[in-house]
C-alpha cells in the first residue's frame, strides 16, 4: 500500500502523523510511505531521518493526496485538504465531526473512507487513540489555566499552589475520564485545592481510592456544579460523549456565579465545547473574556507540546496503521470491531450514529456498508 503523511496545516499545529520508526515498520513490510518535506522538522524529526527509514520525501501535499491510498494525519482535514481527497481513498486521523457540519459535508461529498481516531474502541470500552491526547490535554489544561490566572493575562492573580500562609487556588474538574484524572493529578501536584465532579459513582469511588482525601469528589448535579463555581478560580471542562457533541454543563448565566478573573479551560472544545460561551481558539490567540471570565478554548491543545504528543499518539496509532496497510481497509475493518467503531464516513455515507444524529444525516451501520 502507498501511505501518505502530509504536513499539518492547522494554526500552530506541529505534530505529524507518523514518526521515522513508523515509516521503518511499514517499509519493512513492503509498503511505500510518502512524507511531505519538513513535515516533522519543527519537532526535531528531520527529512534525513525519514529518508533513512525508507520514506520518499514529497514536496507538496497535493502530490501526497494524489498518489497515496491511505492518508495518515493528526488533525481533521482542513477544507483545502478535503478537496484533495478522492473516492475510495482512506483517511485515518482525528475528525470530531459532530460539531463540524462543513467538514462532514466535504468528507461525504469526497467519496473517501474516513476512520476517526477518537471513536476507535478497545476491549475494555476505552478509546485507545484518544487517550494519549486526552492525557496530554488534561495535564496541559492545568498549565494553561495556571498561566491564565496570572494578572498580566487577565486573571485574578492567584497562584495555583498558594504559599505558606496563603490559600491555594480552587480548581474544579468537570468529568472523571482520562482528561479529568490527568488534570486532577497535575493540579494536586502543584498544591491546588481540587474538586472533581462526575456522574459515575464507581468512577468516583475509583478516584477516591487512587487519590485519597487529597481529592474532593462530588456527584455531578447542577446544584453541585453551581456551588463549586462560586468558589472556583479555575474550572476544567473534561466531559466526553464518544463521537457526539459535548453536553453544555455551564450556561452563560452561570458565569455570574464566578469571581471576575476566574478561568475556564474547555478541553471538550473539539467536540463543540461543554460551556455555552465556548468557541474554538488557537495557540496564537488562546483566550477571550466573557462577563469577566477568562476562556481558554484551544482546539488543538496537545499541539502546543507537539514532540511529546506526536510520539504518544503514534505509539497508539501504529498498530492500526499496520493492520490497515497489511490487510486493506475492508478486511481490517471487518476483522476488528474496535477499529470498525472508528469508521465515520464511508463513500458518501455517515457510519457513526452520534454524528448522523447530531447533523441530520441518514445513518448507515459500518457492517451494512462493508457488506
Amino acid at each position: 500500500m502507498i501511505i501518505g503523511v502530509p504536513k499539518e496545516i492547522k494554526n500552530h499545529e506541529y505534530r505529524i502523523g507518523m514518526t521515522p520508526a513508523g515509516v521503518q515498520e511499514l517499509t519493512a513490510r513492503g509498503h511505500q510511505v510518502l512524507v511531505q518535506r519538513q513535515g516533522g522538522e519543527a519537532i526535531g524529526l528531520s527529512d534525513a531521518e525519514y529518508q533513512g527509514a525508507g520514506a520518499e520525501l514529497v514536496t507538496s501535499a497535493a502530490e501526497i493526496f494524489a498518489r497515496a491510498e491511505m492518508i495518515v494525519k493528526v488533525k481533521e482535514p482542513q477544507p483545502e485538504e478535503c478537496e484533495l481527497l478522492r473516492p475510495d481513498q482512506l483517511l485515518f486521523t482525528y475528525l470530531h465531526l459532530a460539531p463540524d457540519p462543513v467538514q462532514t459535508q466535504l468528507l461525504v461529498h469526497s467519496g473517501a473512507v474516513a476512520i476517526a481516531y477518537e471513536t476507535v474502541t478497545d476491549e475494555r470500552g476505552g478509546l485507545p487513540l484518544l487517550a494519549p491526547m486526552s492525557e496530554v490535554a488534561g495535564r496541559m489544561a492545568i498549565q494553561a489555566g495556571a498561566h491564565s490566572l496570572e494578572k498580566a493575562q487577565g486573571g485574578n492573580g492567584t497562584l495555583l499552589g498558594g504559599v505558606p500562609g496563603v490559600a491555594p487556588a480552587r480548581v474544579v474538574v468537570l468529568g472523571g475520564g482520562v482528561v479529568g484524572i490527568n488534570a486532577a493529578r497535575m493540579a494536586l501536584g502543584l498544591g491546588a485545592d481540587v474538586t472533581l465532579l462526575d456522574k459515575s459513582l464507581p468512577r468516583l469511588r475509583e478516584l477516591d481510592g487512587l487519590f485519597g482525601p487529597a481529592l474532593k469528589t462530588l456527584y455531578s448535579t447542577q446544584v453541585n456544579i453551581e456551588a463549586c463555581l462560586a468558589q472556583a478560580d479555575l474550572v476544567i471542562g473534561a466531559v466526553l460523549i464518544p463521537g457526539a457533541a459535548a453536553p453544555k454543563l455551564l450556561t452563560r448565566p452561570m458565569l455570574g456565579l464566578m469571581r471576575k478573573g476566574s478561568v475556564l479551560v474547555d478541553v471538550a472544545i473539539d467536540q463543540g465545547g461543554c460551556f455555552e460561551t465556548s468557541h474554538p481558539t488557537t495557540h496564537e490567540d488562546p483566550t477571550y473574556v466573557v462577563d469577566g471570565i477568562i476562556h481558554y478554548c484551544v482546539a488543538n491543545m496537545p499541539g502546543g507540546v507537539a514532540r511529546t504528543s506526536t510520539f504518544a499518539l503514534t505509539n497508539a496509532t501504529l498498530p492500526f496503521v499496520l493492520a490497515l496497510a497489511d490487510k486493506g481497509y475492508v478486511h481490517a475493518l471487518k476483522e476488528d470491531k474496535h477499529l470498525r467503531a472508528g469508521l465515520n464516513v464511508f463513500k458518501g455515507k455517515v457510519t457513526q450514529g452520534a454524528v448522523a444524529q447530531a447533523l441530520g444525516y441518514e445513518y448507515a451501520s459500518a457492517e451494512s456498508v462493508l457488506g
